[in-house]
């Protein structure tokens, strides 16, 4: 297995990337950072702050001055602000609804790529989104692309909300999520799709066990 491996893992929303991620991450002894919770907490802080998920220069002057932190905790990363822990808020539907209008910001983008590849560094790492293997770390040794059927992605998402006891219909989630694979396949910046050298991985009769130990194959 190579060390220092730096792997991108790219697909949907409620795909498992974070599930997959966070279980190949600990079992190779690796950080793993979602991406998507970066995005998740601007979202917050600028609905908290009252600035439109719409106003895309004040998204931008948003994301370049306020102070997001990724602290790493017990092999994974939790977003910080002035030491306040946004982790608790980020799956809240409001969150969830106006997340993909916020990250399409090229603005936002921009900065928060920036952080991501810092927290990377060329060492070993497992790093979960949109755009890892296309454009945060084209250079990453395994770069992943997962896949599942809508209607898997939906169930899987309404399973992890009503876990959470987050009050939510499947039928709002599907529509949320049809919604947001939309967005994230057309905006303009980073749109979301496999990179060329990419491994697609279709996850629809899989579980996320079975989904490592085939990325762990890959990297062997």
């Amino acid at each position: 297995m190579l060390k220092g491996t730096v792997v991108a893992i790219d697909g949907p929303s409620g795909v498992g990337k974070s599930t997959v991620g966070r279980l190949l991450a600990k079992s190779l002894g690796y950080p793993f950072l979602d991406t998507g919770i970066m995005y998740r907490a601007l979202t917050w802080l600028a609905l908290e702050k009252g600035v439109s998920p719409e106003d895309e220069e004040a998204l931008s002057r948003l994301a370049q001055e306020v102070p997001l932190e990724l602290r790493p905790t017990d092999g994974d990363y939790h977003t910080t602000v002035d030491d306040r822990n946004l982790t608790p808020f980020l799956r809240h539907p409001v969150v969830e609804r106006w997340v993909s209008h916020v990250s399409r910001v090229a603005g936002v983008r921009e900065a928060l790529v920036r952080q991501q590849q810092k927290v990377a560094g060329g060492e070993g790492i497992v790093m979960a989104g949109r755009d890892i293997g296309t454009v945060v770390l084209p250079h990453a040794h395994l770069k992943i692309f997962l896949t599942a059927t809508p209607q898997e992605r939906a169930q899987r998402r309404y399973r992890e909300l009503v876990s959470r006891e987050t009050p939510v219909s499947y039928e709002q989630v599907a529509e949320d999520m049809k919604r947001r694979d939309d967005i994230d396949s057309r905006r303009a910046v980073s749109p979301l799709k496999p990179a060329p050298d990419a491994h697609v991985l279709d996850t629809d009769d899989l579980s996320p066990e079975a989904v490592v130990e085939q990325i762990k194959a890959l990297i062997k």
